[in-house]
Parts: structure tokens; sequence; C-alpha cells
């Protein structure tokens, strides 16, 4: 840009001096065309009939302004709009189906854009973006805080919506966050009920293998049982059992104000947004869980702007101080006596699980855990299901009807306890569609020697692949007795070794 002292000299050498353009251009260095260009704006200004000795001063002491608004730039280019204008989209469509707060932000867009290989910076990003709407700002002031380590940990609830297995579901993000590290853990759960409430807690001390001094919460319904005053909250019977097992103490804040736990207010949405902003869909619960961790592992282990540590580091100074673990696991689990009927299944929350065939009539115990059920007769353990948060499902383990199929084998083709194994199934129509008696004597075979559906389909596999023409049961028998593979995975242990070494040494000696 040329400046002003340049501006002045072109025009007290061309007016006072006399010189000509080539010789202006070449003492300065300046093109002849910005020589020829300032001398014609100077002579205009002189040429204006109401020009005055103020005007021609402010013409040659103002800086010089260039016409920018027709020049393309450099960075923003229209492809990387559009990239841009894709993800704003893909956010105006989050927010038609109710992903609200799994939208995407700037600094997001930004990372996507230098994945797919724009070099672009922030700022730009940010002003494209603010091009296309006014974005609130807010003018409260806050008090920033002072924390030490492995004294304040911060617990807060989310919302996700993902798909599993195609289905939209609405899921329950449990987020703890450290005050002095800003370290973070969080799980999925179907509900925000009060196993889920106590569960999280005992997963996230084991994780972190101690425990915090103080606990913070607001006034969700799993902590606060009722409001004694303006101020004082009484706390719910889980949380009380929690502080009195691992021994820490708690705080609630006030009634709407989130940021009075602002680490793990800004960690729901972070976490969130990093995990399932991009990527929403899974075949199951326990898939969503693990790509959950694999992020937090990269949250934690990215260096912060404050500190330049990442939470990992700042999380060691925090295991030397915090809580020891209590010697024995809390039991986090809701006890129920229920009655079997005709169907051996019991009844749970709209729900039917399946247990033993001889049980029919009779009172069993289920312990109820947030993803599981547990039933058990007599003290001995009889069935477990995974937990079904649908309504009016029949969760069916077909193993408990074998003493039952027995006796009624015209039954099996139409059960829903065969219709429920889709593995077992098609083995069932492809090879004994006609023999169900022999199908019933393979699961039975199966049940009492512990074969799982992943080890029998492979013994499948190994006979069509050696070209037997007919699969029957006792082929498949003679193969999942056979205990070769485990012989060969006790090869490698020590007392083989030594044996084979104690060996061949004897057998030197007698040669």
């Amino acid at each position: 840009m040329i400046s002003m002292y340049t501006k002045q000299e072109i025009i007290i050498r061309s007016y006072r001096e006399g010189k000509s353009q080539r010789a202006i251009s070449r003492e300065l260095q300046i093109s002849r065309t910005t020589v020829n260009r300032y001398i014609e704006e100077y002579e205009l200004h002189l040429k204006e009939p109401s020009v005055t000795s103020t005007a021609l001063t402010s013409y040659l002491n103002a800086p010089q302004k260039y016409k920018v608004q027709n020049r393309n730039k450099l960075k923003l280019t229209r492809e990387v709009q559009d990239a841009i204008d894709k993800l704003l989209e893909e956010n105006s469509q989050k927010k038609r189906e109710g992903l609200r707060k799994q939208m995407i932000k700037k600094y997001d867009i930004l990372g996507q854009l230098h994945q797919q290989g724009f070099d672009i910076g922030y700022t730009t990003v940010c002003n494209y973006i603010r091009s296309k709407g006014d974005v609130p700002r807010s003018t409260e002031a806050f008090i920033r805080q002072v924390y030490s380590p492995g004294d304040v940990c911060e617990f807060d609830w989310g919302e996700v919506k993902i798909y599993i297995a195609g289905e939209l579901v609405r899921l329950q993000l449990a987020v703890f966050t450290s005050a002095f590290s800003n370290y973070r853990y969080a799980a999925l759960y179907h509900r925000q009920d009060t196993l889920a409430f106590m569960e999280s807690h005992a997963a996230f001390f084991n994780y972190v293998k101690g425990v915090y001094k103080q606990m913070v919460y607001d006034n969700m319904r799993v902590a606060v049982s009722k409001f004694i005053g303006p101020t004082e909250k009484e706390p719910t019977r889980a949380l009380l059992q929690m502080r009195g097992h691992y021994q820490f103490s708690h705080r609630f804040c006030n009634a709407y104000r989130g940021n009075e736990k602002g680490h793990v207010e800004r960690s729901v949405e972070y976490i969130r947004r990093k995990a399932f902003g991009i990527k929403s869909r899974f075949e199951n619960l326990s898939e969503a869980n693990q790509w959950l961790e694999i992020t937090l592992e990269k949250l934690n282990a990215t260096k912060q702007k404050q500190t330049g540590k990442t939470a990992n580091e700042l999380f060691l100074e925090e295991k030397a101080v915090m809580g020891a673990l209590p010697p024995a696991a809390m039991i986090c689990a809701e006890q129920v006596e229920l009655r079997v009927d005709k169907y051996a299944t019991v009844s749970h929350r709209t729900n039917r699980y399946s247990v033993p065939d001889c049980l029919v009539g009779k009172f069993i115990e289920a312990q109820t855990l947030s993803h599981e059920i547990h039933i058990y007769y007599e003290n001995n353990k009889v069935a477990h299901h995974p937990r079904s948060y649908k309504k009016h499902q029949w969760i069916i383990n077909i193993e408990h009807y074998l003493d039952t199929f027995k006796k009624k084998p015209g039954a099996l083709p139409g059960s829903l306890a065969l219709a429920s194994n889709t593995y077992l199934k098609r083995l069932y129509l492809n090879y004994f569609n006609e023999e169900p008696r022999d199908f019933i004597d393979l699961l039975d075979y199966c049940r009492k020697h512990c074969i799982s559906n992943e080890k029998l389909e492979a013994s499948v596999h190994r006979l069509t692949d050696a070209g037997i023409g007919s699969i029957t049961t006792e082929k498949l028998k003679a193969l999942l007795g056979n205990n070769e593979l485990c012989i060969r995975q006790t090869i490698d242990n020590k007392i083989t070794q030594m044996s084979k070494i104690q060996l061949s040494q004897v057998t030197a000696l007698m040669n």
C-alpha cells in the first residue's frame, strides 16, 4: 500500500520540481501507472469549482484506500464455501430431526475442512458463517474460580440421539469432569434413573482408581429428594448411600445456575458434539460406548490452551491426593420377586424374560441393572438377559425350553424361541427342516458342553468346506467333541516347555 508520504512526494516532485512521471517512478521505485493515477486525482481536486485549501490538505494527508469489494478471496474459494454450506446444511437437518444438541460448531467445521485438505484459518471460517446470520452474545459477568488437585468433580446428564441398528434412539449421557484438570469421563445409559446414577458413579470411581473430596450436582431428581427451603435440598437415598460408601461430600448448585458447575456443563456439550456430531450410527449400545471411550481418550490427550498440558498430565497430580477406593464394590441393583408364568417367562416393566421351563409357577428373584437383568432361584443364578427398554418385548433364550421341546418337537418350527435366534433358525431351515428331534438333540448337546453359537457355526463351516454333502447331528457332535484344539492351546505354557526341555536332556543322556 502506498503511504501518505509517498503520495505527497509524487505531487511535490511533479508540481514543484517539474519532474516527469518516468523520473518520479524511477526515483521512488513505484510504477508509472501509480504515479499517473495520483497526479490525475490531484488535478481533479484542483478543477473542482468549490475546492478549498482545507480540502486539498485533507486529500494530501489522507492514507490511500483500495477498492477491494470485487477482489477474489485467496483462501475462501467457492469450493471452500460450498463445503462450509454443506456442513451448515447438515446442522439444519439435525435441527429438523430434533438433534439440536449434536450440531457441530465453527471449530468443528474448521477441523472438517482441514481433513478435506483445505488450507484455511479459523477467523475466515467465523467471518463467513457470521455473514450468514447474527450470533447472539452473552453480556453476563462471571467470577473465575481456582481449584486444588483432587478436590472437586462435577456430574451432569446430557441427552444424546443416535441411530442403533438403523433406529433413532434417545439415550442419556452421564458425564464427569474434574474441576482442576478438566479430565473427562462419560458413559451412555437408557434412562436418567437411580440405577444409572449409581452405576455411573461406581464405574467412574473404579476407572480413575480413586474418589474426589466433593461431587457437585444440579437439582436433578436422582440426586435431590425434596427442597427444604429456598437454598436447602435433601439428598436422595441413592446419593446418601454413595456418600457413605465412597466417603465424599456433595454440593448442589442453585436453580438455573449451570455456570456453578461450568466444567461439566461445557463438557456435556463438548463430548456430545465431538463423539456424536460426526458419527451417529452404531450397531448396538456397546459399540456406541466404545466409540465414546475412544473419543474421550483423544480429548484427554489434547493439550489445553490455558495450561499447555493435557488433561491426562494434570490428572496425574490429582491421583496422588485422591481418596482411596473402599475395599468392597457398591451393589447397584434393584431386587424384585417375580413369579414364572406358563410360558416360562417373568414380566418386568412390561417386558418378558425367559427362564428354564422347569421353573413354571415358581417364584424367583430378579436383580435388575441398568443394562442387564439377572434371575436367581434358591440363590442359584438360572438366567441372565440384556435389559430391554422397549414396550411389550419378549426376550427369549431357546436353551430354556429344550426339555419341553423334547416332549413337543412339533412346536419347534413355529416357536418364538427359534425365531428369536437368527443363526439357529437359519441352521434349522438349511439342514434340519425335516428332523426337529435331531436339531433339539444338537442344541441339548451344546447346552451341556457350553458350546457357543460361534463355535457351532465354525464347525458347520468346516464340514461344508470339506465337501461333506449332508450336515447331521452325529457329525457335528463328533467334530465338537474333538479336543485337539484344547490340547494345542496348552502347548505354550511354562510347565509343558520345562517338561520338553527335561525330556530332551534325558534323551541326550540315554543316547
